[in-house]
């Protein structure tokens, strides 16, 4: 049993879920205080229903979106109410999505990838809903949605955006339906987002949020939302430096940084280490008091081969786990890894 190395635990899974910023904190707070009914027509459900309008017009703001947004649990029921709503049938989605999506498929053909992940644009061009995310939650490999935008519309379809790993990081895409997650950014577990261009590409099913999403309405989540999207992202600049120093220091100890070559969100990395599996790697790691991953939350407790490396025709998907920054990240816990890394490796 190897020792632990800090008396602390250096938690680098935040691409899973990150600490709740302390502004989504005091706004969630804030909304427990208004616990009236925002669906309720008297005085205090007009006071909820203004809040939750509020956070709503927040959450655009913040995110320079004009079009609506419909308040869900998360990213996972976003992405369902897309793709099993949406005026135009499900058309692909590329073989490197989350689970939440893939899940939904069915047998349809999954949109090819090449070694780097990235979709191939002309199998976008598609008369129905496609589906391509925004960031890779496994290896942190940006799509080039703008484009692929323009093929998708060319054809006559419609694009769908898994941007629960890029919100908080980078620009919204120019995409016609974008799904979100709050505890990706700060926010709180269980609220998330579609953003959706216009009423017209989705079918309501009645209920709440405009007829699109049925249920009381998550208040002190909206509120909180809207909060941690305000928050700065200048600790990005930090995690570059960061995720380029495990690179160098990874591949120094024989290691490898999958997708190198491709732009990738300085918040996620995958690494391989030649000759040790995954899970192998993470009790190890576990026991020294370090928290990483092996591929997404959703599947890194299976011993199957990661769907995503796959994919990409990747040769030794099951020696790679997953490294991802946070704004709590420091570089002495970066450094820790370093070392223990090493010494996991035999570097």
């Amino acid at each position: 049993m190897f020792p632990r190395m800090s008396a602390s635990p250096i938690y680098l899974d935040h691409a899973a879920t990150t600490p709740l910023l302390p502004a989504a904190r005091e706004a969630m707070l804030e909304g427990f205080t208004i616990w009236a009914n925002p669906s309720s027509p008297h005085g205090p459900g007009r006071k909820a229903r203004a809040a939750l309008e509020d956070a709503r017009a927040r959450v655009k703001e913040a995110l320079a979106w004009q079009g609506e947004v419909v308040f869900t649990s998360g990213a996972s029921e976003a992405l369902a109410i897309a793709m099993t709503r949406c005026v135009l049938p499900f058309a692909g989605a590329s073989a490197v999505e989350h689970e939440a999506v893939l899940r939904l498929t069915g047998g349809s053909p999954r949109l090819p990838v090449d070694s780097l992940g990235i979709v191939d644009q002309s199998s976008c061009a598609l008369p129905g809903l496609v589906v391509v995310q925004q960031v890779n939650s496994e290896t942190g490999v940006i799509q080039p949605l703008e484009a692929v935008a323009e093929v998708v519309r060319g054809a006559g379809g419609l694009l769908l955006a898994d941007c629960a790993q890029g919100v908080g990081k980078l620009a919204l895409p120019d995409a016609d339906l974008v799904a979100l997650s709050a505890h990706k950014f700060g926010g709180p577990i269980g609220i998330g987002a579609l953003l959706v261009r216009d009423w017209a590409m989705l079918k309501p099913s009645g209920g709440q949020e405009r007829g699109y999403r049925p249920g009381t309405e998550n208040l002190p989540g909206a509120m909180a939302m809207a909060a941690a999207l305000e928050a700065d992202r200048d600790w990005l600049d930090q995690a570059v430096s960061q995720r380029e120093r495990l690179d160098e220091a990874i591949a120094l100890a024989g290691g490898e940084a999958i997708a190198h070559a491709a732009g990738r969100v300085p918040s996620i990395a995958a690494y391989r280490m030649p000759g040790k599996s995954a899970q192998a790697q993470l009790i190890r790691f576990d026991a020294m008091g370090i928290a990483v991953s092996a591929g997404s939350a959703c599947s890194s407790g299976s011993l199957k081969a990661s769907p995503v490396l796959t994919a990409m025709g990747y040769d030794h998907p099951g020696e790679v786990i997953r490294v991802s920054i946070g704004r709590e990240t420091t570089g002495a816990e970066v450094e820790q890894f370093i070392a223990a890394w090493r010494e996991i490796a035999g570097a």
